[in-house]
Protein backbone atom coordinates (compact mmCIF):
# COMPACT_ATOMS: atom_id res chain seq x y z
CA UNK A 1 0.00 0.00 0.00
CA UNK A 2 1.23 3.48 -0.83
CA UNK A 3 2.70 5.36 2.12
CA UNK A 4 0.35 7.75 3.88
CA UNK A 5 1.29 11.45 3.83
CA UNK A 6 -0.21 13.55 6.62
CA UNK A 7 0.31 17.31 6.58
CA UNK A 8 -1.37 20.69 6.84
CA UNK A 9 -2.42 22.33 3.63
CA UNK A 10 -0.73 25.49 2.41
CA UNK A 11 -2.45 28.69 1.34
CA UNK A 12 -4.12 28.09 -2.00
CA UNK A 13 -4.67 24.37 -1.36
CA UNK A 14 -8.19 24.76 0.02
CA UNK A 15 -9.61 22.93 -3.01
CA UNK A 16 -7.39 19.94 -2.14
CA UNK A 17 -9.10 19.72 1.24
CA UNK A 18 -12.48 20.02 -0.47
CA UNK A 19 -11.69 17.23 -2.94
CA UNK A 20 -12.56 14.35 -0.60
CA UNK A 21 -15.93 12.83 -1.60
CA UNK A 22 -18.42 12.94 1.27
CA UNK A 23 -22.19 12.40 1.37
CA UNK A 24 -22.64 15.45 3.65
CA UNK A 25 -24.91 13.57 6.04
CA UNK A 26 -23.18 14.80 9.20
CA UNK A 27 -20.92 17.67 10.23
CA UNK A 28 -21.18 21.24 9.03
CA UNK A 29 -21.78 20.17 5.44
CA UNK A 30 -25.03 18.49 6.50
CA UNK A 31 -26.37 21.97 7.30
CA UNK A 32 -25.43 23.60 4.02
CA UNK A 33 -22.14 25.05 5.23
CA UNK A 34 -19.19 25.13 2.82
CA UNK A 35 -15.59 24.65 3.86
CA UNK A 36 -14.41 26.78 0.91
CA UNK A 37 -16.75 29.64 1.83
CA UNK A 38 -15.76 29.50 5.48
CA UNK A 39 -12.05 29.32 4.65
CA UNK A 40 -12.41 32.31 2.31
CA UNK A 41 -14.02 34.21 5.17
CA UNK A 42 -11.03 33.42 7.41
CA UNK A 43 -12.82 30.92 9.65
CA UNK A 44 -10.29 28.19 8.86
CA UNK A 45 -6.55 28.67 8.51
CA UNK A 46 -4.26 26.54 6.30
CA UNK A 47 -1.98 25.62 9.21
CA UNK A 48 -5.00 24.32 11.16
CA UNK A 49 -6.34 22.37 8.17
CA UNK A 50 -4.84 18.91 7.73
CA UNK A 51 -5.13 16.16 5.13
CA UNK A 52 -4.03 12.54 4.83
CA UNK A 53 -3.08 11.57 1.26
CA UNK A 54 -2.31 8.40 -0.66
CA UNK A 55 -1.03 8.88 -4.21
CA UNK A 56 -1.90 12.58 -3.85
CA UNK A 57 -5.54 11.66 -3.16
CA UNK A 58 -7.16 12.91 0.04
CA UNK A 59 -8.42 9.98 2.13
CA UNK A 60 -8.98 11.88 5.38
CA UNK A 61 -9.28 15.52 6.34
CA UNK A 62 -9.67 17.56 9.51
CA UNK A 63 -10.09 21.30 10.02
CA UNK A 64 -9.74 23.02 13.38
CA UNK A 65 -11.54 26.31 14.01
CA UNK A 66 -10.42 29.37 15.92
CA UNK A 67 -11.26 33.05 16.19
CA UNK A 68 -9.37 35.81 14.33
CA UNK A 69 -7.02 36.60 17.22
CA UNK A 70 -6.53 33.09 18.56
CA UNK A 71 -3.06 31.56 18.62
CA UNK A 72 -4.39 28.00 18.89
CA UNK A 73 -7.56 26.41 17.52
CA UNK A 74 -10.59 26.15 19.80
CA UNK A 75 -12.32 23.15 18.25
CA UNK A 76 -12.11 20.45 15.60
CA UNK A 77 -15.40 20.69 13.73
CA UNK A 78 -14.71 19.39 10.21
CA UNK A 79 -13.59 15.76 10.02
CA UNK A 80 -14.28 13.33 7.16
CA UNK A 81 -12.59 10.30 5.60
CA UNK A 82 -12.81 7.44 3.18
CA UNK A 83 -10.06 5.53 5.06
CA UNK A 84 -10.77 5.12 8.77
CA UNK A 85 -7.20 4.08 9.61
CA UNK A 86 -5.83 7.18 7.92
CA UNK A 87 -8.32 9.31 9.83
CA UNK A 88 -7.09 7.94 13.14
CA UNK A 89 -3.46 8.57 12.17
CA UNK A 90 -4.30 12.11 11.08
CA UNK A 91 -5.79 12.95 14.48
CA UNK A 92 -2.83 11.35 16.25
CA UNK A 93 -0.35 13.28 14.11
CA UNK A 94 -1.85 16.79 14.11
CA UNK A 95 -0.48 18.74 17.10
CA UNK A 96 -3.80 19.98 18.51
CA UNK A 97 -5.70 19.07 21.68
CA UNK A 98 -8.92 21.04 21.12
CA UNK A 99 -12.13 19.08 21.55
CA UNK A 100 -13.97 17.58 18.61
CA UNK A 101 -17.54 18.82 18.10
CA UNK A 102 -19.53 16.96 15.49
CA UNK A 103 -22.83 18.47 14.31
CA UNK A 104 -25.62 15.99 13.62
CA UNK A 105 -29.22 16.23 12.41
CA UNK A 106 -31.92 15.98 15.11
CA UNK A 107 -32.73 12.34 15.78
CA UNK A 108 -29.63 11.30 13.84
CA UNK A 109 -29.60 7.77 15.22
CA UNK A 110 -33.00 7.05 13.63
CA UNK A 111 -31.59 7.17 10.07
CA UNK A 112 -29.24 4.22 9.45
CA UNK A 113 -27.09 6.07 6.89
CA UNK A 114 -26.70 9.14 9.08
CA UNK A 115 -26.05 7.03 12.15
CA UNK A 116 -23.33 5.07 10.34
CA UNK A 117 -21.55 8.28 9.30
CA UNK A 118 -21.80 9.83 12.75
CA UNK A 119 -20.68 6.73 14.61
CA UNK A 120 -17.75 6.20 12.20
CA UNK A 121 -16.37 9.64 13.08
CA UNK A 122 -16.92 9.16 16.79
CA UNK A 123 -15.21 5.76 16.58
CA UNK A 124 -12.21 7.19 14.71
CA UNK A 125 -11.81 10.01 17.24
CA UNK A 126 -12.09 7.51 20.09
CA UNK A 127 -9.39 5.30 18.57
CA UNK A 128 -7.20 8.40 18.28
CA UNK A 129 -7.43 8.86 22.05
CA UNK A 130 -10.50 11.04 22.56
CA UNK A 131 -13.60 10.23 24.59
CA UNK A 132 -17.19 11.39 24.44
CA UNK A 133 -17.87 14.10 27.03
CA UNK A 134 -21.48 14.99 26.27
CA UNK A 135 -24.22 15.14 23.67
CA UNK A 136 -25.89 18.52 23.20
CA UNK A 137 -28.85 20.24 21.60
CA UNK A 138 -28.28 23.35 19.52
CA UNK A 139 -31.25 25.66 19.10
CA UNK A 140 -32.06 28.41 16.65
CA UNK A 141 -34.84 30.82 17.63
CA UNK A 142 -36.35 32.95 14.85
CA UNK A 143 -38.99 35.64 14.88
CA UNK A 144 -41.48 33.05 13.58
CA UNK A 145 -41.13 31.22 16.90
CA UNK A 146 -42.74 34.13 18.73
CA UNK A 147 -41.23 36.31 21.44
CA UNK A 148 -42.10 34.97 24.91
CA UNK A 149 -43.45 37.53 27.35
CA UNK A 150 -41.18 38.67 30.17
CA UNK A 151 -42.40 37.07 33.43
CA UNK A 152 -41.60 40.27 35.33
CA UNK A 153 -40.38 38.52 38.49
CA UNK A 154 -36.77 39.71 38.37
CA UNK A 155 -34.79 42.89 37.96
CA UNK A 156 -31.87 42.91 35.52
CA UNK A 157 -28.85 45.19 35.71
CA UNK A 158 -25.40 45.33 34.06
CA UNK A 159 -22.41 44.62 36.31
CA UNK A 160 -19.15 46.33 35.28
CA UNK A 161 -16.91 44.60 37.84
CA UNK A 162 -15.30 41.41 36.53
CA UNK A 163 -14.60 40.28 40.08
CA UNK A 164 -18.32 40.28 40.83
CA UNK A 165 -19.09 38.40 37.61
CA UNK A 166 -16.36 35.86 38.39
CA UNK A 167 -17.83 35.21 41.83
CA UNK A 168 -21.30 34.72 40.34
CA UNK A 169 -19.92 32.29 37.76
CA UNK A 170 -18.16 30.35 40.53
CA UNK A 171 -21.40 30.12 42.51
CA UNK A 172 -23.37 29.06 39.45
CA UNK A 173 -20.82 26.29 38.88
CA UNK A 174 -21.69 24.66 42.21
CA UNK A 175 -23.84 21.64 41.40
CA UNK A 176 -23.99 22.54 37.72
CA UNK A 177 -25.49 19.99 35.34
CA UNK A 178 -23.31 21.23 32.47
CA UNK A 179 -20.78 18.57 31.48
CA UNK A 180 -18.07 21.03 30.41
CA UNK A 181 -18.34 22.89 33.71
CA UNK A 182 -18.26 19.66 35.70
CA UNK A 183 -15.26 18.42 33.68
CA UNK A 184 -13.28 21.61 34.27
CA UNK A 185 -14.13 21.67 37.98
CA UNK A 186 -13.06 18.03 38.30
CA UNK A 187 -9.76 18.56 36.50
CA UNK A 188 -8.83 22.13 37.49
CA UNK A 189 -11.11 23.29 40.30
CA UNK A 190 -14.04 25.72 40.65
CA UNK A 191 -11.99 28.90 40.36
CA UNK A 192 -10.43 27.76 37.08
CA UNK A 193 -13.86 26.79 35.77
CA UNK A 194 -15.31 30.21 36.57
CA UNK A 195 -12.30 31.94 35.01
CA UNK A 196 -12.68 29.83 31.87
CA UNK A 197 -16.32 30.90 31.55
CA UNK A 198 -15.40 34.55 32.05
CA UNK A 199 -12.56 34.32 29.53
CA UNK A 200 -14.94 32.85 26.96
CA UNK A 201 -17.52 35.59 27.54
CA UNK A 202 -14.82 38.26 27.22
CA UNK A 203 -13.54 36.57 24.03
CA UNK A 204 -16.87 36.97 22.24
CA UNK A 205 -16.99 39.96 19.85
CA UNK A 206 -19.99 41.64 21.47
CA UNK A 207 -20.31 44.37 24.13
CA UNK A 208 -19.68 43.31 27.69
CA UNK A 209 -22.47 45.56 28.92
CA UNK A 210 -25.03 43.23 27.35
CA UNK A 211 -24.55 40.86 30.30
CA UNK A 212 -27.07 41.13 33.13
CA UNK A 213 -27.21 40.02 36.75
CA UNK A 214 -30.70 39.12 37.90
CA UNK A 215 -32.08 39.91 41.34
CA UNK A 216 -35.39 39.58 43.11
CA UNK A 217 -37.38 42.70 44.03
CA UNK A 218 -35.71 42.57 47.46
CA UNK A 219 -32.25 42.62 45.87
CA UNK A 220 -31.32 38.95 46.33
CA UNK A 221 -29.03 37.64 43.62
CA UNK A 222 -30.63 35.02 41.37
CA UNK A 223 -28.14 34.54 38.55
CA UNK A 224 -26.67 35.79 35.30
CA UNK A 225 -27.74 35.95 31.66
CA UNK A 226 -25.19 36.75 28.95
CA UNK A 227 -26.70 37.57 25.56
CA UNK A 228 -23.88 37.99 23.05
CA UNK A 229 -22.67 37.45 19.51
CA UNK A 230 -20.17 34.97 18.20
CA UNK A 231 -18.46 35.49 14.85
CA UNK A 232 -21.64 34.56 12.97
CA UNK A 233 -24.79 34.80 15.07
CA UNK A 234 -26.49 36.43 18.04
CA UNK A 235 -26.30 33.85 20.84
CA UNK A 236 -27.37 33.08 24.36
CA UNK A 237 -23.85 32.63 25.67
CA UNK A 238 -24.59 31.80 29.30
CA UNK A 239 -27.58 31.19 31.56
CA UNK A 240 -26.92 30.45 35.21
CA UNK A 241 -28.83 30.41 38.49
CA UNK A 242 -27.02 30.37 41.84
CA UNK A 243 -27.64 27.19 43.88
CA UNK A 244 -29.82 28.72 46.59
CA UNK A 245 -32.26 30.10 43.99
CA UNK A 246 -32.76 26.90 41.99
CA UNK A 247 -36.14 25.24 41.90
CA UNK A 248 -38.15 28.42 41.21
CA UNK A 249 -38.01 28.32 37.41
CA UNK A 250 -35.78 31.38 37.21
CA UNK A 251 -33.73 30.00 34.31
CA UNK A 252 -36.77 30.66 32.12
CA UNK A 253 -36.89 34.30 33.25
CA UNK A 254 -33.18 34.66 32.43
CA UNK A 255 -33.51 33.10 28.99
CA UNK A 256 -36.53 35.25 28.12
CA UNK A 257 -34.70 38.40 29.20
CA UNK A 258 -31.69 37.49 27.08
CA UNK A 259 -33.95 36.83 24.11
CA UNK A 260 -35.64 40.21 24.49
CA UNK A 261 -32.33 42.04 24.80
CA UNK A 262 -30.99 40.46 21.60
CA UNK A 263 -34.22 41.17 19.70
CA UNK A 264 -34.19 44.76 20.92
CA UNK A 265 -30.66 44.95 19.52
CA UNK A 266 -31.88 43.87 16.10
CA UNK A 267 -31.53 40.08 16.19
CA UNK A 268 -33.98 38.09 14.08
CA UNK A 269 -32.32 34.74 14.85
CA UNK A 270 -30.66 33.54 18.06
CA UNK A 271 -28.49 30.46 18.56
CA UNK A 272 -28.19 28.64 21.90
CA UNK A 273 -27.22 25.22 23.22
CA UNK A 274 -27.47 22.94 26.23
CA UNK A 275 -26.53 19.40 27.21
CA UNK A 276 -29.08 16.73 26.42
CA UNK A 277 -28.59 15.44 29.95
CA UNK A 278 -29.46 18.87 31.39
CA UNK A 279 -33.17 18.11 31.34
CA UNK A 280 -34.28 21.23 33.28
CA UNK A 281 -32.51 23.59 30.88
CA UNK A 282 -33.71 21.68 27.81
CA UNK A 283 -37.26 22.08 29.15
CA UNK A 284 -36.66 25.82 29.58
CA UNK A 285 -35.58 26.20 25.94
CA UNK A 286 -38.64 24.25 24.79
CA UNK A 287 -40.95 26.40 26.93
CA UNK A 288 -39.40 29.59 25.52
CA UNK A 289 -40.05 28.40 21.96
CA UNK A 290 -36.49 27.51 20.95
CA UNK A 291 -36.57 24.62 18.43
CA UNK A 292 -33.70 22.14 18.17
CA UNK A 293 -31.76 22.93 14.98
CA UNK A 294 -29.16 20.19 15.31
CA UNK A 295 -27.55 17.86 17.79
CA UNK A 296 -23.87 17.77 18.71
CA UNK A 297 -21.45 15.30 20.24
CA UNK A 298 -18.41 16.72 22.01
CA UNK A 299 -15.27 14.61 22.49
CA UNK A 300 -12.24 15.62 24.53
Amino acid sequence: MTDLVIRPITAGEEHLFDSLPDPALVGRAAFGESYLDMAAAGQYRPEWTWVALRDDTVVARAAWWGGPGDTAPLALDWFDFTDAGAAVELLRTAPFTAEYSISLPPGWRDDPAVRAQGEARIDAATKAGMSVLVERYRYRWTADCGLPARPGRLQFRPEPDDAVILDVLRRVGEGSLDAHTRHTIATSGPEASAQKELDLLRWLPSPRDWWRLARTASGTLVGIIAPARNHRDPIVAFVGVVPEQRGHGYAYDLLVEGTHLLVEGGATEIVAATDQTNHPMAAVFARAGYPVERERVDLV
